[in-house]
């Protein structure tokens, strides 16, 4: 038996390092779950609902909003904690501040990291600082699981060794999968998919077409996030048979720009829009199958809507998921109004361009990428 520690802060690493927990602990192996901490309000139950603990909490106070502050106070815990436990391997997932702690401090105190989704790319500064991380993860990382071949090459033009690399899915398309298992209809209302507010809101507007959106990312904050209410807004008032679902970010500086453009619409507007609370895993994943489409800038939201024959529309100037633009599934349209406004205009109006964009297949993965990932970690000795 082996020690894994899965050294996780976020809601997305949560998701994603779920499968790989359950794959691991099926063979037998031991699995740590440490908690930094990064999405306090969000994690509790996305940890229930995988079960994977955690086991460990970091007691986190952050003095300041500044980064430096959170990685320094990440790196003295994290290590301490990888002192005490001394896995076999520490697991890392994609590009946070408590993937990055992890890797480093997994490298500090000489124990093998293994990096789940690695290899994405944007080659610009954006996002920050994302993009930065996960290039350093791949300075320290010992195994480098690339959901694409194109993520793969990335690695190889950074001088990754190719023994090192082994292109496999992503794990967000398994635990998409699992989750939708779980929300058939005999078990919907155990689960309680969809809180009330959405679940109302939809229930009053049955024959309209549901517009996802999201918008959390640093780049976006002000003026950006601010085009993408605004963008919604004018859709509105175009296209009387839609309707939106908006999970607010609990961050504020996301609510301060999106709620006053919201409150300023027209009742007729206002009516036909839910901006309500995060959502939980099982309730994202109801409303991904049920929207028409979505506008995002999350790179998660991107890849499981590809799993639900979604189309996506990605409100960034670039993207680390290329693959999805180039099998059609998603559009870069921005954060400029007119632009996000056309393409959406586009999906609503067009019935063959719509169909184009619902993907067969999803190009991160066929549900098993969990399964490949344990059988390279628990060959070597």
């Amino acid at each position: 038996m082996k020690t894994y520690l899965a050294c996780l802060g976020t809601r997305p690493e949560i998701i994603k390092m779920a499968p790989l927990h359950r794959a691991l602990k099926e063979r037998g192996h031991r699995v740590v779950v440490l908690h930094t901490g990064q999405h306090e309000a969000v994690a509790e139950v996305l940890y229930r609902f995988f079960d994977m603990g955690p086991d460990i909490r970091l007691p986190i106070q952050r003095r300041t909003a500044r980064i430096g502050d959170l990685t320094a106070l990440l790196l003295e815990g994290v290590d301490r904690v990888i002192a005490d436990v001394l896995p076999d391997a520490v697991l890392v997932q994609g590009d946070t501040t408590s993937a990055f702690v992890g890797a480093l401090s997994g490298y500090y105190n000489d124990r093998p990291v293994a990096h789940i989704e690695a290899g994405l790319r944007t080659g610009t500064r954006e996002p920050f600082p994302e993009e930065k991380n996960r290039e350093l993860i791949g300075r320290l990382a010992h195994w480098h699981f690339a959901p694409t071949p194109r993520t793969r090459d990335n690695l190889l033009s950074e001088g990754v060794p190719e023994a090192r690399i082994s292109v496999v899915g992503n794990t967000v398309i398994d635990a998409a999968r699992w989750t939708q298992s779980r929300i058939e209809p005999v078990e919907f209302p155990a689960l309680g998919a969809v809180p009330r507010g959405p679940a109302t809101f939809l229930g009053a507007h049955p024959a309209r077409r549901l517009l996802l959106v999201t918008a959390h990312r640093r780049e976006n904050w002000g003026q950006p996030i601010r085009n993408i209410a605004t963008a919604v807004g004018q859709l509105l008032v175009e296209h009387s048979d839609l309707i939106v679902i908006w999970p607010l970010h609990p961050n504020p500086a996301v609510r301060a720009e999106v709620e006053p453009v919201i409150a300023a619409l027209h009742d007729a507007q206002r009516s036909r829009v839910c901006l309500t609370e995060p959502l939980d895993y099982p309730a994202l994943i109801t409303l991904l199958q049920r929207c028409h489409f979505t506008l995002t800038d999350s790179g998660g939201i991107q890849e499981e809507a590809s799993a639900l024959g979604r189309p996506v529309l990605i409100a960034r100037d670039s993207t680390e998921r290329q693959e999805l633009v180039e099998a059609g599934g998603a559009v870069l349209v921005g954060t400029e109004v007119e632009r996000m406004v056309t393409q959406a205009s586009r999906l609503l109006q067009d019935g063959a361009a719509y169909r184009a964009m619902q993907l067969e297949i999803s190009p991160f993965g066929d549900g098993h990428t969990a399964q490949r990932i344990a059988d390279v970690l628990t060959a070597e000795r």
